[in-house]
This record gives C-alpha cells, sequence and structure tokens, in this order.
C-alpha cells in the first residue's frame, strides 16, 4: 500500500468538527455568564415604588365657553428607604451568586480543562497507535522486503544450480557422444580391419584356389598329353591308319556342342553367388570355364574384363562358388566355355 509521505511524521489525522466543537463550548460559557450575571442582577435589585392617583367620578359642569385651567403638575414621590439589614442580606446574597457563578465558571474551566486533557490524551494514544500501526506496516514492509529478498536469492540459486546440472547433462552427453563416436570408430576400424583380414583371405584362399587350378590345370594337360600320346601310339599300330582316333570330335565329353538354353542355365546359376552392392551400369564380365566330364570346375579364367577389377572379381568368385556346373539334359556339360555376366543378370 503506497502512502503519501508527509513533512510532519507520525501525527494523527485531524477529526472533523474539532473547531465547531470549540466554538460552541466558547458560547455556551458566554451565555452561561450572561445568565448567571443577569440573574444575580435581578436578585440583587431594589423593586421601585409604583403611585397611583384616584379620581372619582365627577359630574362635570355644563360646558362653557372658556376652556378649564390646567391642572397642577402631579409630584412623584421617592421611593421609600431600603432597610440596611435587606441590603446586607441582598449583598451577601450577590456575593454569594458571585461565588457560585465563580465556582461555576471554574468548574466549567476545569471541565474544559478535563476534556481538553481528555482530548489531549485521546489524540496522544491516537497518534500512540498510529505510530504502532505505522511501525508495524514498516516493520511489515521490511519482513516482507526481506522475504523478497530471501526468494530472490533462493531462486538465483536453484537457477545457478539447474544451470550447474545442465552445463554438467551436457558435459555428460557429450562425453557420452565422444565415447560413442570413439567407440564407432574404433568398431569401424575393426570392421575395416576385419573386413581387410577377411578380403586378405579370400585373396588367399582365391590365390590358392587358382593355384590349385593351375596346377590342377597342369596336371590335366600332363594327363592329357600322356592320354595322346598314348593314343598316337595305338593309332601307329594299328592296321591301315584310317584315323579312327579323331573320329571323337562329336557330342561325347569333348565335345563343344551344348542343346538350346544351357548356356542361360549356367548363367542363372553363376548370378544367384554373386553379391556386388556397387554401380551396375556398363559392367560385362567374359569368365571362360574349363569342366571334366562329371561337371567338376577345372579352371576359370577371365576372358574379358569389365574395367571394374572388383567386379571382375566378384564374377569370378560367383563362377568358384557354381562348382560343379549342371549337366546338359543327363549329358557331360562341355568341357570349355565361356560365361557373359553382368550385374542383375
Amino acid at each position: 500500500m503506497n502512502r503519501t509521505k508527509s513533512v510532519y511524521p507520525l501525527q494523527p489525522p485531524r477529526e472533523r468538527g474539532t473547531w465547531r466543537a470549540f466554538a460552541l463550548a466558547v458560547v455556551m460559557h458566554v451565555l452561561l455568564g450572561l445568565f448567571l450575571y443577569h440573574g444575580i442582577h435581578w436578585q440583587n435589585s431594589t423593586p421601585a415604588g409604583a403611585e397611583a392617583e384616584l379620581w372619582t367620578d365627577v359630574t362635570p359642569p355644563p360646558p362653557t365657553t372658556q376652556p378649564p385651567p390646567p391642572a397642577p403638575p402631579v409630584r412623584v414621590q421617592p421611593p421609600p428607604p431600603v432597610d440596611q439589614e435587606q441590603a446586607d442580606i441582598a449583598l451577601q446574597e450577590k456575593k454569594r451568586k458571585e461565588q457560585e457563578a465563580q465556582r461555576a465558571a471554574q468548574l466549567a474551566e476545569q471541565q474544559r480543562q478535563q476534556a481538553l486533557q481528555e482530548q489531549q490524551q485521546e489524540q496522544a494514544k491516537r497518534q500512540e497507535a498510529l505510530a504502532r500501526q505505522q511501525a508495524a506496516q514498516l516493520a511489515a514492509q521490511k519482513a516482507a522486503a526481506d522475504k523478497l529478498k530471501q526468494q530472490q536469492a533462493q531462486a538465483e540459486k536453484l537457477r545457478e544450480q539447474q544451470q550447474e546440472q545442465q552445463k554438467q547433462a551436457q558435459q555428460k552427453q557429450q562425453e557420452q557422444q565422444k565415447q560413442a563416436q570413439l567407440k564407432q570408430q574404433q568398431e569401424q576400424a575393426q570392421q575395416k580391419a576385419e573386413e581387410q583380414k577377411a578380403a586378405a583371405e579370400k585373396a588367399a584362399k582365391a590365390k590358392a584356389l587358382a593355384q590349385q587350378q593351375a596346377k590342377q590345370k597342369q596336371q590335366l594337360e600332363q594327363e592329357r598329353r600322356a592320354r595322346l600320346a598314348q593314343l598316337q601310339g595305338m593309332a601307329g599300330q594299328t592296321e591301315g591308319g584310317n584315323g579312327l582316333a579323331k573320329s571323337g570330335t562329336g557330342s561325347g565329353s569333348g565335345g563343344t556342342s551344348t542343346s538350346p538354353g544351357y548356356a542361360d542355365k549356367v548363367r542363372r546359376l553363376v548370378l544367384r553367388h554373386v553379391t556386388w552392392p556397387g554401380a551396375t551400369e556398363g559392367l560385362e564380365t567374359i569368365v571362360a570355364v574349363r569342366c571334366a566330364p562329371d561337371g567338376r570346375l577345372l579352371s576359370a579364367t577371365i576372358q574379358k574384363a569389365s574395367g571394374n577389377d572388383q567386379w571382375d572379381q566378384a564374377a569370378l568368385n560367383a563362377v568358384n562358388a557354381s562348382n560343379p556346373m549342371p549337366l546338359d539334359n543327363g549329358k557331360p556339360p562341355p568341357t570349355t566355355f565361356t560365361i557373359t555376366l553382368k550385374p542383375g543378370g
């Protein structure tokens, strides 16, 4: 509650009608004094004597032409002398009434002084009560200000704690993110190392398989030469030398003719084992295959590369994974043939 500052603090509010009550009291005292004065004066005054003249009813004489003579002047007799005892009594009565008037005036003055004193005491009590009220208000305002200051300090402390907690949470989150990134990097590095290891192992296996296939090819070539030499020796011993050994160029195990659709059958089988996540546009690889009569894969080499070494290696791995090759409608597959591979078929 806002209060206008006064030049004279701790003053009671002015009561209405104070001057009017004081003026009425003064008027009543004046009227009382006048009443007492006139009362005493009326009691002390000596009543004046009364004189009267008696006249008898006389028949007037007949009117004459001459006016009657003037009447003699009436003499007013002085009042009889007042007795001295009555004068003393009146004087004492007057003094008594004056004393009573004085006592009444003193009593009225005492009552007025007492009323004024009571009014001053009441005013002092009101001022004291007002001072206590103002002191209580000041104390309440001070307590409210202290409480508000304490609440502000608590709010500031709570805000600082929240900021500190938020900062710690952010730091913890950043640390967790760093740890997650570090863990992810470690996992990626480990995965990359595993992939490199797997690729190295795969390359080593492929190299070993190629070496094995080359060794098998060399061995088969040696066996073929040995059989050919044996056949040639046997043909040299045959009578007439009509070249029957050359008749084996038909559809036997050494022939190259296949049934329709065999090439697509082999390509679909190989494409099942292809794993290629990269681009597919413009990639085409031709793989040369050499098989045994039972379909067992003897060798697989890239006859025409696509320009992408990774795709070429994936195609070659798919051919090796398709071992053995399917039969040609129950017949042995051709000894040598080529497979054209593209990503997606």
